[in-house]
């Protein structure tokens, strides 16, 4: 599925036999012959192995092929293979409830295959050979294979971005003949208790296909594949899996019965691939968990058997079908995993533009080209699997939606304070509009001029051996259908040292890389929904290996995904990524990580580790460590800037700075020796609206200034390095290279949002792409350090160099060398040095990190550095002991949170049933369990001041069920108001956990009722069919509720609204009277109403009842209005519609008071009622806030309309009486005429 080539163009007509590049890459398979137990780095991580690809031919290992071995299984007795309670899972590769033998499966001509399961599944695209072998062995039958898979995915739980099509509607749109699954990894982490939950799932999946298929008159087959062994590599970075396989044999024999139970065919996995980890030394995967293309290989070759009783085709003749597969990939992949979900069908979509065109009428029309593309190279892959030649025939693609830009003012969306200018000056030209410091000089160091291929560079690095890199981004937000994919990392070198690049290198053709870093010996970069390992393995700079260390990256929206990567003094690699995303991780520790969290996120590439680092939102750019170790971050739409440092048991955002513009892309640390000293260690930063330039900022890291702590940095302004009045300049990144000079890469485009103008807007350049180059005049430039092939104890010496980038580049060639090797050398330098030095004691510093990049733990460095007179070293060595102890150690989430409390014995009350009680007493010990709520909120349930709400007297504990549950399932992120204290995220306010994959239902509904009922507090218990029932309704959110979310659906009772907390009443609620209500004719009703209401006592309810309908249609003291004006409003509402809009207050909603959410640049979204618009702002009201609130719409993010009314549901609950009710309709009735 890679495009290697750049080009969408296809690769399959050449003669045959010949192997193309995605061959190519994997012959390095057969030039090395490294152990499974090797401590080669390359070998540790590779998606290599030196076992032969070609059909186990070549392997003095095995005498039997891998259909014996299969084979075998059947023929050997199962007593004497296993335990009875693993009777099935080791007896035959493929299982009909019937027999024990295989019998092969039956594909039918033009067969359509669904492949849906997990990340085993989802690599298949990557590596294609289980397709590529059934596809050569099923010539002449046309069938075709879509590959419906999502790295994280489980059974029932499969969470895509909002607004993604529906199971069973992409089930429909795809039509399967036949459905593979590949179930069961994820699911495991469950333990053995969880198998019979497990199968149940899966059974209900077939028949739940089974019925929706019969429903369009088809009849389905289903394939139940088990999960794959975990194989042992002996890599001290990675489990042992004992335990992990022991579940995955459990839930193979759940696999088994599903199929048995439902009559689908069953092919374990489980069983040959253990049988082939254990009788080989080589490796088959990339973590033990996930394939590498020899695995994959051999996966074919066992599913091959299988499925159909025969051997797999040598490899090396399956070289055409193999890329036709690839590319077929390549375009499903584009249309089923589409990146920018959020403009096709999530919040963005509906965004209009010219002529009212929106985001979704282009989009959505080119999923249907890629409907078409794919198909198109079904007949590819058909022919291919004759020898026939058959080029693609893309001339039956529709042609794409017709975008008018919107530039210069063409729709409401478009801003002149943020467009540039479709009149491109030359890099020169440019160049001269760019201001710098007196006695600095700028100079073009690479554009499109002459490097075509370079546009909209987006991040930079330099490499060991001193060139710059960088990421060009040509197809900005994404591919096109039908056009080039030329997004690429490039090599730009300077040979001749005159400050300009003179060579040009495409390492690799990468889409949306929007961040990469160099590790191990090659380059990890973006390219979502994945993050890839690139390697060049032959010295000619060009990637001939390619894998994904990682999968499921959110991609539903390109401008907040996964961004510029850092390989961070502690060995893990950085990355920020923003709203609208869905991520889903699996990794060999524990369950899937799903997440979509705002934030900054930490992978380590060794243990392949993934945890959320620290709550950043809502679109955070840039990462950056300086000489200690401080680590400094950005909001790029808010502009804020940050100092991440430990707290609790993860770490947290502080303001690092005033915030003076916005958006921010990118900043760095300013360390070079080229540089004035009174520059050195400052804070850099890129902005690309307004002020287009790179201002520096001083740290002072002392504590110097009021209520700071020593190590708590604050950046004062200082010097703008670059102001450009070129508007179509934008700064995307900045570092210091090899030579001690300021690089600056600069997007260039007269577009920069992403949401104010069309996704495919004609004017967003493509083209345009420059990298400036900054010095100062008469100092020398830095003199080079020799890095890249040194010997380790040359490149310990490099540790000692002031420059950070050095040191860095030091690190990262040290990563991919033996770490057995490097720790005894480290140990060895640091022999003589003294912790109390300063120098000396930042030299132990970079061995004590050297220890954590490699995985070893030295508690004797880490204790000399924090007994040391160094203050600077100490709080690093602080930092070091927080992941060792607290991160490391427990894999808790980065996300703050203060220490665990002991547990305390809670009685249960005494107004609470039998029943119940013994659920509370559940919940008592639910509350108090590592990492969950008295970790936040305290035994006492009294919280922290400023940071964790109280849960006493709190009617968002003991008000609504429903809002309470989503909030505990889904998280809680935003400003909060508590009994009249506000708690705010921009104040470093964490957001609360999401515990829908924490805790089961009975556990949640046990926490909940045990919250409602102590303290004071005494509320209805929460059932677990409560909590059953919100679960499945809200099974799409993956992101955490905001306030003003859970507000607009579940308005806080009114005794929040009022300004004295000592005015709450006990909770009264007329259940009865609604229920009469509501089945009693709307017409009867009004009769009823008209006929025996009071008009007097109608308005004393208006305006003293618990219901208070003052509050909105007439507040006192001349706040705005919520609602409509009944004394003077001219309504068309009849009487009848009246009492329908007082029980069903959503059921009509007046559009002047609908209830609106606007996401600001700065990340707060404000939640009201619109009461004026125009070109320049929005203004909203509401009654939180006394003044209206006014947004200028430069400012605005997004807005979303609420489908709720504000007016409360179940109103009519807080009348006492039927009398009330129609007194009160009578008042409404008569005062509207």
């Amino acid at each position: 599925m890679n495009r290697e080539n750049g080009t969408t163009a296809s690769r399959f007509s050449a003669a045959r036999g010949t192997i193309p590049s995605a061959l190519r890459r994997l012959d390095y398979n057969l030039r090395i012959s490294p152990s499974k137990f090797s401590t080669d780095p390359i070998v540790r991580h590779p998606a290599i192995s030196a076992r032969a690809l070609f059909a186990f031919k070549n392997s003095p290992q095995n005498n039997k092929s891998l259909m014996n071995i299969i084979r075998s299984f059947v023929a050997i007795p199962k007593s004497t293979l296993i335990p009875l309670w693993l009777v099935g899972v080791l007896s035959a590769a493929v299982f009909r409830p019937s027999a024990d033998a295989a019998e092969p499966f039956e594909f039918q001509p033009s067969d359509v295959v669904a492949i849906y399961g997990n990340g085993l599944a989802d690599r298949m695209q990557h590596d294609p050979w289980v397709e590529t072998v059934l596809q050569s062995q099923l010539k002449g039958k046309n069938v075709s294979f879509r590959n419906m898979s999502f790295s994280g995915d489980m059974v029932n739980k499969r969470p895509r971005n909002k607004g993604f099509t529906n199971d069973a509607e992409y089930l429909q749109h795809v039509g399967p003949d036949v459905v593979f699954t590949f179930y069961g990894y994820n699911e495991s982490f469950a333990g053995k208790s969880g198998a019979a939950a497990y199968q149940a799932e899966l059974v209900k999946l077939v028949e739940r296909y089974t019925q929706l298929r019969k429903e369009a008159g088809k009849d389905i087959r289903f394939v139940l594949f088990s999960p794959i062994a975990y194989e042992f590599t002996g890599d001290r970075h990675l489990p042992d899996g004992k335990e992990l396989n022991a579940n995955l044999a459990v839930y193979s024999e759940a696999t088994r019965q599903a199929a048995a139970e439902t009559g689908a065919t069953y092919v374990d996995l489980y069983t040959p691939t253990r049988q082939l980890f254990e009788s080989s030394s080589e490796r088959y995967t990339i973590n033990g968990i996930h394939l590498n293309a020899s695995g994959y290989q051999k996966l074919s070759e066992i599913i091959s058997a299988a499925l159909l009783g025969k051997t797999a085709p040598a490899a090396d003749t399956l070289g055409d079908v193999y890329a036709a597969v690839e590319d077929k990939n390549w375009h499903w992949h584009n249309r089923y995993h589409a990146t920018d979900g959020n403009d096709i069908w999530g919040g963005r979509s509906t965004l209009t533009f010219v002529d009212g065109q929106s985001n979704a009428d282009v989009l959505k029309h080119e999923l249907v080209m890629l409907d078409v593309m794919t198909a198109n190279r079904d007949e590819v892959i058909w022919a291919a699997t004759e020898g026939r030649d058959h080029a693609v025939d893309d001339s039956n693609v529709p042609p794409p939606v017709k975008v008018i830009s919107n530039v210069g003012g063409g729709s409401k969306s478009s801003s002149a304070a943020k467009e540039g200018s479709i009149d491109y000056l030359s890099p020169e030209e440019s160049m001269a509009k760019i201001n710098v410091p007196e006695g600095y000089e700028l100079n073009v160091f690479a554009s499109e001029v002459q490097f075509p291929d370079l546009a909209n560079p987006v991040q930079m690095q330099v490499d060991a051996k001193g060139r710059l890199w960088a990421a060009s981004w040509n197809t900005y937000p994404k591919w096109e259908p039908g056009k080039e994919m030329n997004d690429s990392l490039m090599i730009f070198e300077d040979t001749d040292k005159d400050g300009t690049a003179d060579s040009r290198k495409i390492f690799a053709h990468v889409h949306n890389p929007l961040g990469f870093e160099f590790w191990g010996g090659g380059v990890i970069v973006t390219s979502g929904p994945d993050l890839l390992f690139l390697k060049d393995t032959d010295g000619d700079d060009v990637a001939d290996l390619r894998y994904p260390i990682l999968q499921g990256l959110g991609t539903a929206d390109t401008h907040h995904a996964a961004n510029n990567l850092v390989y961070g003094p502690d060995g893990g690699i950085y990355w920020q990524s923003g709203i609208f995303l869905v991520h889903n991780h699996e990794t060999p520790w524990k369950q899937n990580l799903n997440i979509g969290a705002s934030g900054m996120y930490r992978f380590d590439p060794r243990t392949f580790v993934i945890t959320p680092h620290a709550g950043n939102s809502p679109n955070p750019h840039g990462t950056s460590f300086d000489y200690w170790g401080y680590c400094y971050a950005n909001d790029g739409t808010g502009g804020k800037s940050y100092q991440v440092r430990p707290e609790g048991k993860g770490f947290k955002m502080h303001t690092l700075l005033e915030k003076e513009f916005r958006p921010v892309a990118a900043n760095a640390i300013l360390s070079s020796q080229h540089f004035p000293e009174e520059l050195q260690d400052d804070f850099l930063i890129c902005n690309t609206i307004g002020f287009l330039g790179v201002k520096q900022y001083s740290l002072d890291r002392e504590g110097n200034g009021k209520d700071r702590a020593f190590g708590h940095v604050w950046g004062t302004p200082g010097i703008e390095l670059l102001n450009s009045e070129d508007r179509n300049f934008r700064p995307t990144d900045a570092v210091i290279g090899a030579d001690g000079a300021l690089y600056v890469a600069d997007w260039h485009n007269a577009i920069i949002g992403h949401m104010q103008h069309n996704i495919r807007d004609p004017n967003r350049d493509h083209q345009h792409g420059r990298i400036f180059r900054l010095t100062v005049k008469g100092r020398p430039l830095q003199e080079p350090v020799k890095i890249d092939g040194q010997p380790i104890a040359a490149l310990l010496e490099n540790l000692k160099h002031p420059v950070n980038g050095v040191r860095h580049r030091t690190r990262v060639e040290l990563s991919a060398r033996d770490s057995d090797e490097v720790i005894a050398a480290a140990q060895q330098w640091i022999k003589d040095f003294d912790p109390n030095d300063e120098t000396e004691a930042h030299h132990l510093l970079e061995a004590l990190w050297l220890h954590q990049q490699h995985g070893v733990r030295n508690d004797d460095l880490l204790d000399a550095l924090l007994s040391s007179d160094v203050k600077h070293a100490v709080v690093a060595a602080g930092t070091v002991k927080h992941f060792w102890e607290n991160v490391d150690a427990t894999g808790a989430s980065g996300f703050a949170a203060p220490a665990e409390v002991e547990f305390v014995k809670f009685d249960p009350p005494k107004h609470l049933s039998r029943a119940d009680r013994k659920v509370y007493k559940l919940g008592a010990e639910v509350y108090q369990r590592e990492s969950h709520c008295a970790t936040c909120h305290q035994a006492h349930g009294k919280g922290s001041a400023n940071i964790y709400p109280s849960l006493v007297g709190s009617p968002w504990v003991t008000g609504s069920e429903e809002r309470l549950i989503k909030m505990t399932l889904h998280g809680l992120w935003g400003k909060l108001t508590v009994n009249g204290k506000t708690y705010d995220p921009s104040r470093g306010v964490p957001p609360m956990t999401a515990f829908r994959s924490l805790l089961k239902d009975e556990e949640l509904a046990a926490v909940l009722t045990f919250v409602r009922n102590t303290w004071g507090n005494q509320a209805s218990p929460v059932s677990p069919a409560s909590v059953k029932q919100v679960r499945q309704q809200t099974t799409d959110r993956s992101t955490f509720w905001t306030p003003d979310d859970l507000l607009a659906e579940h308005p806080l009772e009114q005794a929040l609204m009022t300004n004295d907390p000592a005015a709450e009443v006990e909770e009264f609620s007329n259940q009865a009277l609604e229920e009469e209500l509501l089945g009693t004719p709307t017409a009867e009703l009004v009769k009823v109403a008209i006929a025996e209401g009071n008009l007097r006592r109608g308005k004393k309810v208006f305006y003293q009842s618990a219901a208070a309908c003052f509050a909105c249609h007439d507040p006192p003291g001349g706040a705005g209005r919520l609602g409509p004006d009944l004394a003077t409003l001219k309504t068309k509402l009849t009487a009848e519609q009246l009492v329908e809009a007082i029980l069903d207050p959503s059921k009509l909603i007046d559009k002047a008071y609908a209830q609106v959410s606007v996401l600001t640049a700065d990340g707060k979204v404000h939640t009201g009622v619109r009461i004026s618009e125009n070109d320049d702002e929005m203004v909203l009201r509401n009654l939180a806030e006394p003044e209206p609130i006014k947004i200028a719409q430069d400012d605005i993010e997004d807005v979303k309309e609420s489908k709720v009314s504000l007016m409360p549901a179940n109103l009519v609950r807080q009348l006492k009486s039927r009398k009330e009710f129609n007194d009160l309709m009578r008042y409404v009735i008569e005062t509207r005429k």
